[in-house]
């Protein structure tokens, strides 16, 4: 009961910030190696986190980091006396002999942020228990979001010099010039398909749309089928019509060479079972993932796949087929849930940094239509899709 009743510190250390700030004005290299690990709001005590902001503002404008620099700085920003003064920058130093140990000092900083960030989610998602204002599924993808932000940023920082992005865009080009128009994301199977798109790439999504029972499921099989059994890439399918065992019958039909009608009926020859054993140790063996949830919401097909990616390196995600999920609930239309479920799935597609290919259903204009051309109108309860999808193909 006692325990209880003690009040809960938050987790920091005041020596190791003492001993950052300290070994920032010490040693110019400091900064950059304490910048690049933490930032201001990582402090537990807020004046070294405007001191931090104040050094880092100095070093990017090609400022001397010392005490008179960073004491006018600091008065600039119009702080208090007792953290702009000389004497409280120079106990700061007092605090460290030696700025060698910088980078040991910011780590324990940042763990520090680390428990107090996951310490104020859990109380927020407790709080929103307590409320019960949110359906539980909305509260489970809100704290799913923030932990896995947490996780983002514990694993480095969201900030990436222009200068790497740009060496990085070159080096992109150069290895595409080397492959001489060849692929250069993730090949399909598909020879037409990836001289049009180059394979499927990172972070894409890629919206393949038909007229109900025109092969929409089998393409994606296909797909799937060359990525995961000779590519080795790690394929999560959503089926939403089809259940998993139905989806696996015809995956065993497509890799043993059987056909379909045989296997639903048993009337296999002897050659057959030998063909259908080994169709099944490459369907075992392989990195496939097939979820038939039905009407799976977007906030638990999201927390699937962030699972996948952390467990089983995802590359890949499929959607069979759009219409069949579900929302928030929070929609006014159905239109409008589909426009929230896309622009949901582009966000995935860009967290995780994997390719979505998500399948929909035309409606029935593209049959009014004397040529039959689809046209991105004709996507059902489309709503946003124009402007989220990266790749239509109608």
């Amino acid at each position: 009961m006692e325990e209880a009743l003690i009040k809960r510190i938050l987790p920091h250390s005041i020596e190791a910030e003492q001993s950052v700030i300290g070994s920032m004005i010490l040693d110019r290299d400091a900064i950059l190696v304490a910048s690049e690990i933490l930032t201001s709001d990582d402090f537990y005590q807020k004046q070294y986190g405007i001191i931090f902001d104040a050094m880092v503002e100095l070093c990017n404008e090609g400022q001397p980091v010392d005490l008179i620099t960073l004491q006018n700085r600091l008065k600039e920003k119009e702080l208090p006396p007792d953290i702009s003064s000389m004497e409280y920058v120079r106990d700061l130093i007092a605090a460290v002999p030696t700025s060698a140990n910088v980078k040991y000092y910011a780590n324990i900083v940042s763990e520090k942020a680390v428990l107090r960030r996951l310490i104020r989610t859990t109380e927020e998602v407790a709080n929103a228990c307590y409320l019960e204002k949110d359906s539980t599924e909305t509260i489970f993808e809100e704290s799913e979001k923030k932990l896995f932000n947490i996780l983002q940023r514990t694993n480095g920082s969201d900030y990436v010099p222009i200068q790497q992005v740009v060496l990085n865009a070159v080096s992109n080009i150069e290895k595409a010039s080397k492959l001489k128009g060849s692929v250069t994301g993730i090949p399909t199977g598909f020879v037409d398909l990836d001289y049009k798109t180059s394979g499927m790439h990172a972070s894409d999504l890629v919206l393949i749309a038909a007229r109900p029972s025109m092969g929409k499921t089998a393409f994606v099989l296909n797909i799937a089928q060359y990525m995961a059994f000779r590519k080795d890439v790690t394929v999560a399918i959503f089926s939403l019509e089809m259940s998993k065992e139905q989806l696996v019958n015809r995956l065993l039909a497509m890799e043993s060479h059987v056909d379909s009608q045989n296997l639903r009926t048993g009337n296999l020859k002897d050659e057959d079972w030998t063909k259908l054993v080994e169709g099944a140790d490459i369907i075992g063996g392989s990195n496939l993932i097939i979820d038939d949830t039905p009407g799976i919401s977007i906030a638990e097909l999201r927390s699937k796949c962030r699972k996948y990616k952390l467990e089983h390196n995802l590359g890949i995600i499929m959607i069979d087929y759009l219409q069949l999920m579900s929302g928030s609930g929070k929609s006014d239309s159905r239109q409008q849930e589909i426009s929230d479920i896309s622009r949901s799935l582009k966000a995935l597609a860009r967290e995780i940094d994997v390719p979505v290919i998500a399948l929909s259903q035309l409606s029935r204009a593209v049959e009014q239509r004397p040529d039959h051309r689809p046209m991105l109108s004709d996507l059902r309860e489309s709503g946003s899709w124009y402007g989220c999808r990266d790749i239509p193909s109608l």
